[in-house]
């Protein structure tokens, strides 16, 4: 049996999973504290928890066909301030020069506290060529004397033309700093943000590398051949190697970890997921099928560094209940282990004698929160955990199960103050923890455009069930608990995709400047690990802000199977749209099957204005393990083969295209290819549009059946 490892190095705990590389299913876990004191750091723990799970399951090196690791050693190091120093090489020349100097004097960066990152600057006239290596020399010499341990090469338009920034980058390395060149972290433009991101690339850099090369060295001595992969902030994975030159892409990749678990177990198409741990709630989006990503932040700063847009709330399984005057006021943010309080809902019955209800200060400076002391001097925090337990959301089979009677019991207490059953005490504990995760998850309503009717909530993590069916139900929504929630996070790094992505600032970009960018995110796929013949690659064009962004995405190795039992048949297919459309299964229609998606259709009629109505016709996109993968509110669906797929996406743009005062609005075309569907929504002209779908199509068997989506931009098309 070949086997997938994945490994999550989280805060308190290290977890690995082993995954059935066949089922995907999942064969075992183990756990054991993170290693962050360990002279190697994290990187001890990850050695250890990969002997214990390859022990524990008799697993053999040869039998391992993909390991990956995701870490919080690079989060750990900005948010504690274990950073290096480092030198920025400022290349620059004539009249821009003094402007180049300003945009790239990064000064000190606060990431907490009195913890800074420390950079300083050496200016290099980059016209001067004969004496471009004696300068840089020169350059290393002031800085290294500054106290940098890691350098940067930055140079205004250089994501236009790299060769200087290149050239200071390679003689650095002779000298032997760790060194990071601007055109590599972004392209951009921007030098002042492109400068501090590759500053902040550069702080990491020493450590990442040491870690890096520990853990690499570890596990080939296992015998294990497979290449060490590492999990992304975006939610994919790249080689050991692309974290020595860009150990920022795996900031913030904590939480990734837990929705790559869910997309690939539950295969979401609009959805939130909630990953509830004891302390807090990581809330993310998904918008179809992709996860929402965002620019981040460090120490208040932009980057160009792309990750999960996750927001966390304080909100999590062991929330304590904060009382005023003995009677609930809110839920968290402190939480039992703060309190250094064990939970009232895993307690023993026997235990829970003539219970008091007690508040307690967990730190000085909070408010009061809930406990109850028993007759035999046993103490129990109130928690969330309880509260869910209490109220019948707990499932039997859930990480989150705990003893219903002795939280009731724990609980009576409180509600004797309230004047309400235990029950009633509960619900009202959870509508107050609903009300700050409902905020957010409203935020990512509006910041998207979901459409809250379409929505699946899913839960993750060891708590999920004390967050998500309550709050499911409070919205309105489909909910579920994902498969092995408690491990999600190690299962998302074992089943993530590789992912690269390149932007570029390009103003009215041609068909030949998209191509480009599209042709360089897939050589950054394959350089991160990905199989060339499994990458699939989306291009946006970001018309206010003047970007074209390639996401590529493909597997470590030639994969065709999904996570999936029996194919779904026709009228099983006909019933979930029905339900999803909230119709009955004879108003449904499969109107084409290329084999592997079907594409149902309904037509329904909606109030527009007053008292008038139109008829609508939605569209879902559904694959055969029941998945849907595209939805649409209104749209025209046709078939043909590839060899008319030009004539007929002509007569698609010659139907839909709007013309106004502001010029043409082209629509949003959609062509599926068996399993693959090419997005073209958001191309700007016709000749984008063929160029893009020839590059998609070209190898394609040219009697395939393609399917054909169309959808206006000037309608509300989302629903």
């Amino acid at each position: 049996m070949k086997v997938r490892i994945g490994i999550d190095v989280g805060g308190t705990f290290t977890d690995a999973v082993a995954i059935n590389n066949d089922t995907f299913e999942l064969i075992g876990s183990v756990k054991m504290p993170t290693t962050h004191t360990a002279k190697e750091g994290v990187a001890a723990g990850i050695v250890k928890v990969l002997k214990e799970i390859m022990e524990k399951y008799q697993i053999a090196p040869e039998d391992v066909t993909f390991i990956a690791h995701g870490t919080t050693q690079a989060t750990n190091a900005l948010l504690e301030g274990d950073v290096s120093q480092v030198g920025i090489i400022t290349l620059s020349s004539g009249v821009q020069g003094l402007k180049a100097k300003s945009d790239t004097t990064i000064g000190d960066i606060e990431l907490a506290s009195g913890k800074y990152l420390h950079s300083y600057n050496a200016v290099v006239n980059s016209a001067d060529q004969e004496g471009f290596e004696k300068n840089i020399e020169r350059a290393l010499e002031e800085l290294k004397n500054s106290g940098a341990q890691a350098m940067v090469a930055t140079e205004a338009f250089s994501v236009d033309n790299p060769e200087n920034e290149n050239k200071a980058i390679e003689i650095c390395n002779q000298y032997g700093y760790p060194s990071t060149a601007g055109n590599d972290v972004s392209k951009l433009y921007g030098l002042k943000v492109r400068t501090r991101t590759a500053v902040i690339n550069g702080s990491i850099l020493p450590k990442m590398l040491d870690a890096a090369n520990m853990t690499e060295k570890s596990i080939k001595d296992a015998g294990i051949k497979s290449p060490l992969m590492v999990m992304r902030c975006d939610g994919g994975v790249m080689t050991v190697d692309e974290v020595r030159h860009r150990p920022i892409l795996t900031i913030l990749s904590g939480p990734a970890a837990g929705v790559a678990g869910a997309l690939m177990y539950e295969k979401l198409t609009d959805g939130i997921f909630f990953e509830v741990g004891g302390t807090s709630t990581d809330i993310s989006c998904v918008k179809d099928g992709n996860v929402a990503v965002k620019y981040a932040e460090v120490g208040g700063h932009k980057t160009y560094l792309t990750s999960l847009d996750v927001r966390t709330v304080g909100i999590g399984g062991g929330s304590m209940i904060e009382i005023h005057n003995g009677k609930v006021k809110d839920v968290g943010p402190r939480s039992a282990h703060i309190a250094d309080l064990d939970y009232e809902v895993f307690a023993e019955d026997e235990n829970i004698i003539e219970p008091v209800l007690k508040a307690v200060h967990p730190i000085s400076t909070d408010p009061e929160y809930a406990y109850i002391e028993c007759s035999n001097g046993k103490k129990y925090a109130l928690t969330l955990s309880g509260a869910a337990n209490i109220a019948g959301y707990v499932p039997e089979d859930s990480y989150a199960k705990g003893n219903i009677e002795a939280a009731k019991k724990a609980w009576a207490p409180l509600a004797e103050n309230m004047g309400m059953s235990v029950k009633e005490t509960a619900e009202e504990v959870l509508r107050l923890s609903a009300l700050k995760n409902g905020k957010v998850v409203e935020s990512f309503i509006k910041d998207y455009g979901l459409d809250k009717n379409m929505l699946t909530f899913v839960g993750g993590g060891g708590g999920a069930a004390t967050v998500v069916p309550h709050l499911g139900k409070k919205f309105g929504c489909v909910f579920k608990i994902a498969k092995n929630a408690a491990v999600i996070s190690p299962i998302g790094v074992a089943l993530a995709m590789v992912r690269d992505m390149v932007e570029r600032t390009i103003m009215n970009p041609t068909e030949a400047d998209i191509l480009a960018v599209r042709r360089e995110a897939e050589r950054k796929a394959i350089a991160s690990g990905a199989n060339p013949e499994t990458i699939e690659v989306k291009v946006e064009i970001d018309t206010q802000q003047q970007k074209v962004r390639a996401i590529a995405i493909g597997a470590t190795e030639l994969r065709t199977k999904e996570l999936t039992g029996a194919r779904k048949t026709d009228e099983e297919i006909k019933s979930l749209v029905a339900e999803n459309l909230k119709v009955s299964e004879n108003q449904v229609k499969i109107e084409v099957d290329n084999g592997s998606i079907c594409a149902v259709t309904s037509e329904i009629k909606v109030r527009s204005h007053l008292f008038f109505t139109k008829k609508v016709k939605p569209v879902r996109l559904v694959d055969r393990d029941g998945v849907i993968r595209l939805q649409k509110k209104n749209a025209q669906v046709l078939a043909c083969p590839v060899s008319a797929w030009k004539k007929n996406v002509k007569y698609l743009l010659e139907e839909h295209t709007v013309y106004g005062d502001g010029g043409a609005e082209i629509p949003n075309i959609y062509v599926v290819s068996g399993s693959r569907i090419v997005d073209m929504a958001g191309m700007q002209s016709e000749s984008q549009i063929l160029s893009l779908c020839e590059v998609e199509l070209a190898g394609t068997q040219s009697d395939e059946n393609l399917i054909m989506i169309c959808t206006k931009t000037t309608e509300n098309e989302r629903g």
